[in-house]
């Protein structure tokens, strides 16, 4: 439940302004209805970030300093702008993020070496106190198909998440499932006998489907964009697959990151009840999910003991 910036009124399915990033109900959603900046100066590439606000002590009319940081970007960041399509869109954001810290691994790789490749975007049990690495591994994929899976994941249940908790919620969410779940992951592979590395997104993408299925169990997916299932169907499948692997005492089975599968999972179910319990939500009926391959969502792991996640 959000409330509207401007009556106050609470919302279950408030609307965010892409060009002022407010929060508003269905009355106030449009930008002539809740005064938005972006409005009045839609035509200017520097208006969205330029409140208009002299921040001097004497006045004189200036810009403020955020304002001028901007106006020195050799992109248009107004409302016309290609940002635009990311302000009140966290889960693009993100999706951005991933892709845009896939090819720096690449580039870091061909021109570093693996070595600080690893150094910089994987975690590992032998770098643990590289504290970087407990964020930029979320970010980073072991290969085009894994990025792959877990982006189809996140496009599709990212953005329902999104409408019910805010886009910073949201990225908390992300961050902390991923951080938490690769940090689990190493603390019991090692526990086991069998120190690893792992990097991926799947921890947080799990988390995003966990919240989705508390809110609503039984929202029709269609797996591969072919199988109807419910949603619970396909949380339970992912949790008895890495539980039993986990119980077997091979919690990094085939280099895939079953425990960070689960403690993603468990983290997104948790916090789903919570928003259950403190909101008024409503979820869709039916959505079209495609994704998968050996391991679901993050596929499977690469050489050395990494695992992929």
């Amino acid at each position: 439940m959000a409330k509207c910036d401007v009556c106050g009124k609470d919302e279950s399915m408030p609307y965010n302004c892409r060009h002022c990033g407010g929060t508003y109900c269905g009355e106030h959603r449009l930008p002539e209805n809740h005064d938005c900046t972006g409005l009045q100066n839609w035509n200017d590439p520097d208006g969205v970030f330029d409140s208009g606000f002299d921040d001097s002590v004497n006045g004189g009319g200036s810009k403020s300093k955020a304002s001028s940081l901007t106006d020195k970007l050799p992109i248009n960041t107004g409302a016309g702008g290609p940002l635009a399509y990311f302000r009140g869109n966290m889960t693009y954001t993100l999706l951005a993020l991933m892709w845009i810290t896939f090819l720096a691994q690449l580039i870091t790789q061909a021109v570093a070496g693996p070595r600080v490749a690893q150094d910089l975007f994987v975690l590992s049990s032998w770098n643990v106190e590289y504290v970087w690495t407990w964020v930029t591994s979320t970010f980073a994929h072991g290969g085009f198909m894994h990025i792959v899976f877990n982006s189809i994941v996140i496009f599709f249940f990212g953005p329902l998440v999104e409408r019910y908790v805010g886009s910073l919620k949201l990225a908390i969410l992300f961050v902390v499932s991923g951080a938490l779940a690769g940090l689990g992951q190493i603390g019991i592979s090692m526990a086991q006998g069998d120190p690893s590395s792992v990097l991926g997104a799947s921890g947080a993408a799990l988390a995003i489907l966990g919240v989705i299925t508390i809110l609503n169990p039984n929202l029709r997916v269609y797996l591969f964009f072919m199988i109807p299932m419910p949603l619970w169907i396909l949380t339970a499948g992912f949790a008895i697959l890495s539980l039993g692997f986990i119980g077997g005492g091979a919690a990094g089975a085939f280099n895939i990151a079953h425990a960070a599968h689960l403690i993603g999972l468990v983290i997104g179910l948790a916090y789903g009840e919570y928003i259950k319990r403190t909101q008024n939500v409503r979820a869709p009926s039916q959505l079209q999910l495609g994704g998968g391959g050996p391991g679901g969502p993050g596929g499977p792991g690469g050489p050395g003991g990494r695992r992929r996640f």
